[in-house]
């Protein structure tokens, strides 16, 4: 296929490394599996340009954290995503100092993986694939992305502001689906804090109140999982 993007995958265990390298295949990415983080930055330098690198933080010979910051001395903004079993503060503060623009804890999920390597890449890219809609139909009001204005029936419009636009453009895209609510304040807040998920509660509330029009649209809280944008 062409014009795939490539991942640099530096995974130590055989099966969730072959695996990720599966899935992600199987999704269009050309990817590259290196064992340890030598044969990582080997895999960097020798075998061209790559798109985003997904980095074990714990890999013999050279650890996730080391090998990031050798990249960096080659590539200063290809995107890397740390996968860690821990979840210790200090890790994500030594994750993020080595250039780090995400990181995932094991166990995740393969979707959220793919979640965030897309939002990544559409943001270091500055663009939404060619095909992605601009105009979604929710119930009764459609929604344009591009005016952030949401219609009811055609005739009143309300303007939405950009923090509400993004929220309510992320639930269009999974109408139905649960929405991880760590995906949805990295992806639009930049970080999972404690006040900055205060704040997506207040937009939430806002968006409730503007699609109450139709009793059938709910935007539900899944309790430990995140949003789901229902729509009758």
């Amino acid at each position: 296929m062409e014009n795939q993007l490539k991942i640099l995958l530096a995974e130590d265990d055989p099966n969730l490394g072959m695996l990720l390298q599966e899935y992600l295949s199987s999704k269009g990415y050309t990817v590259e599996l290196a064992r340890d983080g030598n044969e990582g930055l080997d895999l960097f330098l020798n075998t061209g340009g790559f798109d985003l690198c997904l980095l074990d933080v714990m890999m013999p010979k050279k650890d996730g954290f080391s090998l990031a910051k050798e990249i960096r001395l080659k590539d200063e903004h290809v995107p890397i995503i740390f996968l860690t079993a821990k979840s210790m503060k200090e890790d994500t503060i030594q994750g993020f100092k080595s250039g780090a623009d995400d990181y995932m804890t094991k166990p995740f999920s393969m979707e959220e993986l793919l979640m965030r390597i897309a939002a990544i890449l559409r943001r270091v890219n500055k663009q939404e694939p060619e095909d992605a809609p601009i105009e979604f139909t929710i119930g009764p009001y459609s929604f344009n992305t591009i005016d952030l204005k949401l219609t009811l029936n055609g005739g009143e419009s309300k303007k939405l502001t950009t923090k509400e636009s993004e929220l309510l453009k992320l639930f269009c895209q999974n109408q139905n689906k649960p929405v991880s609510r760590s995906y949805a304040l990295k992806l639009i807040w930049g970080d999972d804090s404690y006040f900055n998920a205060r704040s997506m509660d207040v937009y939430i509330t806002k968006l409730r109140k503007h699609l109450k029009a139709d009793e059938n649209i709910k935007i539900l809280n899944l309790h430990g999982e995140g949003f789901k944008l229902i729509t009758g």
